[in-house]
């Protein structure tokens, strides 16, 4: 069976995890290596990697090559998180470790971070039907996820990461701000986060991942006499507070015999763990010891099988969830995208996209009402404007940014080189964008009344250039024909066809 990779590439350190992928889906650790380079020391100081931190940073991936070669590794992932995400010459170290070791370095959003570590999370803990609260702490940030079983609701990320952390307890604000109040505004503020989004409802499970929660873990069963370390009381996140605090980051390495790179961040960390916890009203955080390279093996195993289907599902539970945040009519909504998936599988020879293109285009067409939240007037530009501000669990941000341009041009206008938020995206995403949009405002207009009277549909090529479009069902469509061919222009203009609607 193949070996496959996943390469962590974060604030602290750069880890990589090679796993067997077995012929019953399971994965099968075979090396876990973790090296101590601190991207973010240069990151959150002066913005800009050293030649001393690339150096490094190079040296690790070429002693992952060995590795892989050793393991005979098929696939690998390799991805980065805010470190790289923050620092000014970043392209530049990912290019110069894809010349000199071969690897490719994917930079990915806190929101795809979140979903990764939320998939790794449910192969190692059963939340079915429980509403968790996940805790992840990495070097350059706090991702706070909130779930339902295994579908992610919200999630929102933090810039209090344990190295971020250390670098303003060292500069001088650190004394207009003290650091425990600088926390307890993340901490209360992800409070709030959740009690937006959740309300009165009992949050029934915390847990914490990254490698300073896994410490905690064993600090509290070695410090206070516990029998596990896969979890830690709110009582004793305080008392390791006030045990770690008296000690300084030598004396942290002889007596609790942490690492160098652990012993000064291990602090900083149980208090965020410390306050988060308590403003969410939870006793306990369970360490399920999993993190980011075990969830991005988890993302890649499916693909290794056949399709991956998590993500298309993630994708479209959180756009349900942002349409029904903002009032949308949910069953236009689900009309809209069904109409528009058929319109794609059915003009396949007309547009020649694939199928991630056609997952953006039905969360465009689920969410292109919702501008209608804050004014009707101009709602599409105000559905731009929702969409480009809050990230939807499953895609990138230029996924995002190709779904928030569909719905801006869904309505009247022609997507054009004079605007701004869509001169900005590259070539490829603005043919998309385009494409796409003929299609959605074809699938709107179908459903003018918001009563759903079209049952079915048919496109198909007539003669050369020349494409029917019939709808039916039980009625004779007036309004709707009137609309499509009010709105069919940007179609024919676009694949350079005649649309005739039947």
């Amino acid at each position: 069976m193949p070996n496959i990779a996943a390469i962590d590439v974060g604030s602290n350190a750069i880890r990589m995890m090679v796993s067997r992928l077995n012929p019953d889906g399971s994965l099968e650790t075979l090396e876990n290596l973790r090296l101590p380079v601190r991207l973010g020391q240069d990151a959150f100081t002066t913005g800009q990697f050293s030649e001393q931190t690339m150096q490094m940073a190079v040296d690790a991936f070429l002693r992952f090559r060995k590795v892989k070669e050793v393991f005979e590794v098929t696939q690998t992932r390799a991805v980065a998180t805010s470190a790289m995400r923050e620092t000014t010459n970043s392209e530049v170290l990912i290019e110069r470790i894809t010349i000199e070791t071969g690897f490719n370095i994917e930079m990915i959003s806190g929101e795809e971070e979140a979903r990764l570590i939320h998939l790794a999370v449910t192969q190692a803990v059963n939340l079915t039907n429980k509403r968790a609260v996940l805790i992840d702490i990495g070097g350059g940030s706090v991702e706070v996820t909130l779930s339902d079983g295994e579908k992610i609701l919200s999630t929102e990320s933090y810039g209090m990461g344990t190295v971020r952390l250390l670098r303003k307890l060292e500069s001088p604000e650190a004394k207009k701000l003290p650091f425990n109040r600088l926390v307890r505004e993340y901490a209360e503020s992800a409070r709030r986060h959740i009690d937006r989004e959740i309300g009165g409802e009992t949050v029934e499970i915390c847990l914490g991942t990254g490698g300073n929660i896994e410490e905690m873990g064993r600090l509290r069963k070695t410090l206070f006499k516990r029998e596990r370390d896969d979890s830690i009381s709110l009582d004793d996140l305080e008392r390791l507070v006030e045990k770690l605090s008296e000690l300084t980051v030598e004396e942290r390495i002889k007596k609790l015999n942490l690492r160098p790179d652990r012993a000064d961040v291990i602090l900083p960390a149980t208090v965020v763990l410390h306050m988060i916890a308590r403003e969410i009203g939870v006793k306990e955080v369970l360490i399920p010891g999993v993190g980011l390279k075990d969830g991005v093996l988890a993302d890649m195993a499916p693909g290794m099988r056949g399709p991956n289907l998590p993500r298309r599902e993630q994708a479209l539970s959180s756009a349900s969830r942002m349409g029904q945040k903002y009032n949308y009519d949910a069953a236009h909504a689900r009309f809209t995208a069904h109409m528009a998936s058929s319109l794609f599988n059915q003009t396949l020879s007309l547009h020649h996209l694939a199928e991630d293109e056609r997952l953006l285009l039905e969360i465009a067409a689920m969410l292109h009402d919702i501008g209608h939240f804050i004014n009707t007037l101009d709602h599409d530009r105000h559905g731009y404007y929702l969409l480009s501000h809050q990230p939807l669990v499953g895609l990138t941000p230029a996924e995002q940014a190709i779904v928030a341009n569909i719905i801006r041009y869904h309505r009247k206008e022609t997507p054009g080189l004079t605007d701004d938020n869509f001169r900005l995206l590259p070539p490829k995403d603005r043919l998309a964008v385009t494409k796409l949009c003929a299609l959605l405002r074809i699938a709107d207009s179908l459903d003018t009344s918001h009563t759903a009277r079209v049952e079915d549909i048919r496109i198909e090529l007539f003669s050369s250039g020349h494409w029917q479009l019939r709808l039916q069902g039980s009625t004779d469509f007036m309004l709707e024909k009137w609309t499509l061919e009010k709105r069919k222009n940007l179609f024919q203009d676009t694949y350079g066809v005649k649309l005739e609607i039947i």
